[in-house]
């Protein structure tokens, strides 16, 4: 007879049990709480997609695209992939399914990611995460809407100290352009200052190189030219508009003009909610202004804006939920008394009464399990009991204990 060896967990993946499902839930609830608060609509998506649709959005150069996706053929052919962000599916179903007619549309979802990358703090080869988009917004209050919102989760799951967020303009196309140009000339000029990394950048995403984490980069990339030298005066007027309405709305704020996204599409405001609590790994929450994604996509130009942020680092800096209480448990005692209990147990979930029967063990080790569960209440059935048609209703934090009629236990648990 052979053996059978128990398959193990996946490298990069989790299983959540206790406190750390606690966390995660606690996250997903707050999340769609705001949402609701802001009228976000939820949507699901797939969770893989045609591969040229993250080709497309994420950029054939990027460490996503080139490195990490998860991507495979399926049997008909067809090259897919395992969504390693929501941006592009959700754009992908806003030209596919119609949702034009509801723009502008504000949405929100959540759910698993993949990227293969490798597994470290708060980082997962399948991970989560939560994600807010305003879709054929072109205002600068879309921007504004999506970082009260942010800022709004950060409080309500009590998170908002210690997390700064840092905003940046990239202005319009013509400031890109312009500051792109700049740049280009600036590290052309320090060549042999660059590390071999940004050298690769420098060819193919130079807005790159302002955040290398590369220390021979970061004296060329500090002396670099900022962009506000090349703002538009259309574009100096949208950040203005951003930052007064995040004022207007008590939202705390600080520039970080060396802040980028390497990718042509993105536009405007960008920003990042950062913390020094988790390290090295220390944003959030990120997003920022997509206007020219859309039409990489192959659709109209279409004006955009979003954010996300992972679930299990959000996780990591609540401070541990509280265990998950019920209000009763029923404590029967033989055969009949647990035949009485499964009927009594039904009516009172009905009501909207936490309870749950044990199923095994003398009375001492059920009435232990009861108070392990964090019941208020243990009700103690057994035959003297059915016979004069009442339960033992006991108050396991006083101890006072009251014998109330079968019929009568969810009145008297539920004062």
């Amino acid at each position: 007879m052979t053996s059978m060896t128990t398959p193990r967990p996946i490298r990069g993946t989790q299983d959540m049990i206790g406190d750390m499902a606690r966390r995660f839930g606690r996250v997903v609830e707050a999340f769609e709480t705001v949402r609701r608060l802001y009228g976000f609509g939820r949507v699901e998506m797939p969770v893989f997609e045609a591969t040229a649709v993250f080709a497309r959005s994420l950029g054939e150069t990027t460490d996503v695209v080139s490195k990490e996706m998860y991507s495979f053929e399926d049997r008909g052919g067809e090259s897919l992939t395992l969504r390693p962000e929501f941006t592009a599916g959700l754009c992908r179903a806003f030209l596919t399914e119609g949702w034009q007619q509801y723009a502008p549309l504000k949405i929100a979802t959540h759910g698993p990611v993949f990227r293969y990358e490798r597994p470290q703090k708060g980082r997962y080869r399948q991970f989560h995460q939560i994600d807010a988009e305003v879709i054929g917004a072109a205002e600068p209050m879309a921007d504004v809407e999506l970082l009260a919102l942010a800022d709004q989760l950060l409080h309500e799951l009590g998170i908002a100290d210690g997390v700064t967020l840092q905003l940046n303009t990239l202005g319009d196309r013509e400031t890109r352009d312009a500051w792109r140009a700049a740049l280009v000339a600036h590290f052309e000029r320090h060549r042999g200052e660059l590390s071999e990394d940004s050298l690769t950048r420098l060819e193919k995403n130079p807005l790159r190189i302002l955040d290398s984490k590369d220390p021979r980069d970061r004296p060329v990339a500090d002396a670099a030219p900022g962009i506000d030298a090349f703002l538009t005066s259309e574009a100096g007027i949208f950040f203005e508009s951003v930052t007064k309405g995040l004022d207007a709305a008590g939202v705390a704020w600080v520039r970080n003009d060396r802040l980028v996204r390497g990718l042509d599409y993105y536009r405007h405001t960008a920003f990042e909610f950062v913390t020094d609590r988790l390290g090295a790994q220390g944003t959030v929450l990120a997003g920022g202004r997509y206007d020219g994604l859309i039409q990489s996509l192959g659709g109209p130009e279409t004006p955009a804006v979003g954010w996300a942020a992972g679930i299990e680092r959000l996780a990591m800096l609540l401070d541990e939920p509280a265990a998950e209480r019920i209000d009763v448990a029923l404590v029967p005692m033989g055969a009949a008394a647990e035949a009485v209990c499964a009927g009594l147990l039904a009516r009172l979930r009905r009501a909207g009464i936490a309870a749950d029967m044990g199923w095994r063990g003398n009375m001492k080790k059920r009435m232990q399990r009861a108070d392990a569960a964090g019941a208020r209440y243990a009700v103690i059935i057994g035959d003297d009991e059915i016979a004069q048609g009442q339960a033992s209703v006991k108050h396991l934090a006083t101890g006072e204990q009251r014998t109330v009629p079968i019929e009568g236990v969810a009145d008297a648990v539920a004062s």
